[in-house]
């Protein structure tokens, strides 16, 4: 029973780590008053973006690819949503489609395949884990710390709340929406970059295979917080690790349980914590919003 539990929260640090970073992402993002439903785009970006530059560079410096490229597809919903105050919600799931498309494409361009990249360098280990992993902890942190005790923070926060009482205190909102968009984007790319460099070692097709939808899902959860939301998006990893610990102690389960079952499990979990959790106002008062400063 010990194993057991040492084996789940081994892989619960192992799988946990991508999520947290979208989940944080997506946290920056709406407490500025922006929906950001196109993390798993933003995820899809940096997780093909890392695993490629991997191929040519050493796998850290990949990692760096991976936030720039999730920064630049949330530069495009900063550009539709807060430039040209486009629907925020459609801006996001058409992004979501079209790195869908442009992945498979670029995966077959430049590798000849409809699967994978080829394996790229693994990141070393420390204490059993990716420094990702470790990462991964320290990162909700601090931005919990830069949301709450920063003056930053404070004017993300009141762009959410009272974008017009923000700008009247002479605060761009905008722009202020424009950097938390590509702090989300970047972390949403590291999220990516996380499963390609870290967890599989390289791109595969279907990456990252609803975990933005997830990450987003955690964010609601965990009420708009970025402790609340790490935390969240680690108890919807435990679900991927208990299906991975079930089918690893107890492969007799497959006798009885359908497999396909077993790899819903996570997004099961997901969708019944939603469903009971309780309605409350926890939402940033402006999200959705888009801020005009010419109607001032």
């Amino acid at each position: 029973m010990i194993e057991l539990l040492v084996a789940l929260l081994h892989s619960v640090l192992d799988a946990a780590p991508p999520l947290v970073f979208a989940a944080v992402g997506a946290v920056l993002a709406e407490r500025s008053g922006v929906v950001n439903v196109g993390v798993e785009g933003m995820m899809r970006a940096g997780a093909f973006a890392a695993a490629t530059a991997a191929l040519a560079m050493p796998t850290p410096l990949g990692l760096l690819f991976g936030m720039l490229a999730g920064a630049a597809v949330a530069a495009v919903h900063a550009l539709l949503c807060v430039q040209l105050r486009a629907d925020q919600v459609v801006s996001g799931m058409a992004l979501n489609l079209v790195m869908l498309a442009l992945g498979t494409f670029l995966l077959e361009a430049l590798f000849n395949s409809s699967s994978g990249s080829p394996q790229i360098a693994p990141l070393p280990k420390w204490l059993g884990h990716s420094p990702l992993t470790w990462l991964a902890v320290l990162t909700p942190l601090l931005v919990h710390a830069v949301i709450q005790r920063t003056p930053w923070g404070l004017r993300l926060r009141a762009a959410g709340e009272k974008p017009l009482a923000v700008a009247a205190r002479g605060v761009r909102v905008n722009r202020l929406r424009w950097t938390a968009l590509l702090a989300s984007g970047a972390l949403a790319g590291l999220g990516g970059a996380t499963l390609s460099c870290a967890t599989l070692d390289h791109f595969e097709h279907h990456m990252p295979a609803g975990l933005g939808f997830m990450a987003v899902a955690a964010m609601v959860f965990g009420r708009w917080s970025a402790l609340g939301a790490a935390l969240a998006a680690t108890f919807f990893a435990f679900g991927d690790a208990l299906r991975i610990g079930l089918v690893s102690s107890a492969p007799q389960v497959l006798d009885y349980v359908p497999q396909g079952v077993l790899l819903a499990l996570p997004y099961a979990l997901t969708l019944v914590v939603l469903a009971l959790r309780p309605r409350g106002g926890d939402a940033p008062k402006a999200l959705g919003q888009p801020f005009d400063p010419e109607l001032r």
